[in-house]
């Protein structure tokens, strides 16, 4: 409802804590569809795609530790806790180095992306996707080797093909009853059907396949990481001379080549003066960009992802002003919470606790 009363750009700040684990997915969805409507999605510059899926990617990352780590701890083992938390701080890092934020971080835009990858951001993200399949491993010899984990999780919260198209569930839920069903895969974006990636399944239909397939799809998003650092490195450092960030269409792309000043917060004298050196009609303009936002023409767009829960999608609606008249987030959690009398169902009070986790839901996206 706030997002009636902003611009479509500020738009992005609120829907990015819809979800609060996975904000960048929250940014990707509804920045498809404001993009959808304006006619753009063919336009927005690669460099800007290949950043989006590596963020996305990190994000998957650090949302599946967010998920395995507490249902570790919610059965009593805490070092699966501490172990999956630790992995995650550092893909968290990694965010803040690129968006400046660990969370809630506004950085994907109509039309790219806020601004390019820092100094020394490929060199760290590299160095962490080298490292990270040894945590990876440790932490799945540490959970396979715990039989109460084991013995809590197989076999609990069943949850078959059949109930799960009834219900509307998707992502990792709907994957463990054996269907490859991934929209990175079906319906692809952000060029997402030029990159090399296995969809993981199980036909478990139980909390401890949804464990598994969420093991594996860490692995597989370091996979992609991997083919991401490749193509920004051939395409050469970031910087004035390099690939732009955001659609070069003066009329709704905002200023990507940013550079701070000496106090760290505001922009550097060099960019103030190349801004206000150019004519009062540029100004006027970059002006008017900001403060009043562009315009989209009227109509209605759903855009969906697939996000570490499921499908994400946004249904962007406008009147043609500079404002969304409607914007509704289709939410998997919310989606999700449908299946918790179905999963527990002749089970033990007790397993609630694993039924409930292996879901993975975010409050905060069933709230929005």
């Amino acid at each position: 409802k706030n997002m009636e009363y902003r611009t479509w750009t500020q738009g992005v700040t609120f829907c990015t804590r819809a979800d609060y684990l996975m904000p960048i997915f929250n940014e990707m969805a509804y920045c498809l569809g404001v993009e959808r409507l304006l006619g753009i999605e063919d336009r927005i510059p690669e460099r800007a795609q290949i950043i989006r899926v590596l963020m996305m990617e990190l994000n998957r990352v650090s949302s599946h530790l967010g998920g395995i780590a507490p249902m570790g701890l919610e059965l009593g083992a805490t070092t699966i806790y501490t172990q999956g938390a630790r992995m995650r701080e550092r893909v968290l890092d990694l965010l803040e180095l690129v968006t400046g934020l660990r969370m809630n971080h506004a950085y994907i835009r109509p039309g790219g992306v806020a601004q390019d990858l820092p100094p020394g951001a490929l060199e760290a993200i590299r160095a962490f996707d080298e490292s990270a399949p040894k945590l990876i491993h440790d932490l799945r010899t540490l959970i396979d080797a715990n039989p109460i984990f084991i013995g809590r999780n197989k076999g609990i919260a069943y949850l078959d093909l059949q109930a799960c198209m009834a219900l509307g569930v998707t992502g990792p839920m709907l994957r463990s009853t054996g269907l490859p069903w991934d929209l990175r895969k079906s319906q692809p974006y952000s060029g997402y059907e030029t990159y090399d990636f296995d969809v993981p399944v199980t036909d478990t239909c139980d909390a401890y396949g949804r464990y598994l397939i969420r093991m594996d799809e860490i692995e597989q998003s370091l996979r992609i990481v991997r083919q991401c650092l490749d193509r920004l490195a051939e395409r050469g450092s970031p910087g004035p001379a390099a690939d732009p960030v955001i659609i070069r269409d003066a009329k709704i792309g905002w200023p990507a080549q940013l550079s701070l000043g000496p106090d760290g917060l505001g922009p550097s004298p060099q960019h103030i003066a190349h801004i206000m050196g150019q004519s009062m009609e540029a100004l006027i303009h970059h002006f008017k960009l900001v403060t009043e936002g562009f315009r989209v023409p009227a109509g209605q767009a759903y855009a969906a992802i697939e996000s570490p829960r499921g499908e994400l999608a946004a249904h962007v609606v406008s009147d043609g002003g500079t404002r969304p008249y409607r914007v509704h987030l289709r939410d998997p959690s919310f989606t999700h919470l449908q299946a918790v009398a179905a999963v527990c169902e002749g089970g033990a009070v007790a397993d609630l606790i694993p039924a409930i986790a292996s879901i993975d839901p975010v409050m905060g996206g069933v709230d929005r």
